[in-house]
């Protein structure tokens, strides 16, 4: 089956993006970030992770678009969800657009029903083009934040509960938890080669703050940390507590012990990602964190 190629502007060329261009990808993505929330949130193992994701295919799923000189001016892949970037000095020539179409037709050409792109509310532009081509909001997505100007304090665990951080050899033990916590919303499990490339094997993954939560030598909880160069403050990745021990005040638990550890390494702030269908926006705020930026998940139907 023939590669799809987007319809650019003048003056720009594509092609597959590959391991080789991890750094310029991350540098095109950081210009995005800045812009949109004045801030880097990405480092070069999240645009790895994205392209090992399974079932992804760079030659025929990524596009990079350079300009005349040959700089990054944009990128997408797609594959069951989707991204675009646009460079901050190339918006408004029609690239974002370009490409926004071709995610469509490729994903169309690899039989997928729908297709999904999670926007920052911010990108006012970004928004209104999704719109237009008929994209609907799907779920609402927010970054929290967790102000640490003093060391936070820390609440004795429940009885019987252990807090200790990540170890060599927890991978397997954790990537469960994770699926069997996360299976009540998300459309898949991951296997664990995918989730571990996304976490616990990112160079950016911080074991000394991921504290795990153990009953009866079992783990019950986990909240799995990132330490992004130049982002100058914590990151948790994923929080995740078992079932027949939710309601015990481990989650907060471990969120408490994950502030302290980040501040105690310096770290002024901690920052963590939710969504609506997860319900736990509720339980962050009650632990004292605040909205710093919301984000809409839109979703497309391809199938009329």
């Amino acid at each position: 089956m023939p590669s799809i190629v987007p319809s650019l502007p003048r003056g720009y060329r594509s092609r597959p993006a590959g391991a080789h261009d991890i750094q310029s990808i991350r540098a095109l993505v950081t210009a995005c970030e800045r812009e949109v929330y004045g801030c880097v949130r990405s480092d070069a193992g999240a645009v790895a992770a994205d392209l090992a994701r399974p079932g992804l295919v760079p030659a025929s799923d990524t596009v990079l678009v350079h300009d005349r000189a040959g700089r990054l001016a944009a990128r997408a892949w797609v594959d069951r969800r989707s991204e675009v970037d646009v460079h901050p000095e190339h918006r408004g020539r029609g690239l974002g657009a370009a490409l926004l179409d071709w995610t469509q037709a490729r994903a169309r050409q690899a039989g997928a029903d729908r297709i999904v792109q999670t926007v920052p509310d911010a990108d006012s532009g970004a928004v209104a083009l999704l719109r237009s081509r008929g994209y609907q909001p799907l779920v609402t997505a927010w970054l929290l934040e967790f102000a640490m100007p003093v060391e936070p304090s820390v609440p004795e665990p429940p009885t019987g509960v252990v807090v200790r951080p990540f170890r060599a050899g927890d991978g397997p033990a954790t990537h469960v938890l994770v699926q069997d916590a996360f299976d009540e919303w998300q459309e898949r499990r991951q296997a664990y080669e995918e989730w571990a490339t996304h976490t616990v094997e990112r160079a950016a993954f911080a074991p000394a703050q991921s504290p795990l939560a153990l009953a009866d030598g079992q783990l019950v909880g986990a909240a799995l940390a990132l330490d992004v160069p130049g982002t100058g403050e914590g990151c948790i990745e994923q929080v995740a507590v078992r079932h027949d021990h939710r309601g015990r005040g481990i989650a907060r638990l471990l969120l408490r012990h994950t502030f302290r550890a980040f501040h105690r390494a310096g770290r002024p702030s901690c920052t963590l990602w939710t969504h609506s269908d997860t319900g736990a926006l509720d339980l962050y705020q009650r632990v004292g964190m605040t909205i710093r930026h919301s984000s809409t998940v839109f979703h497309k139907d391809l199938r009329a």
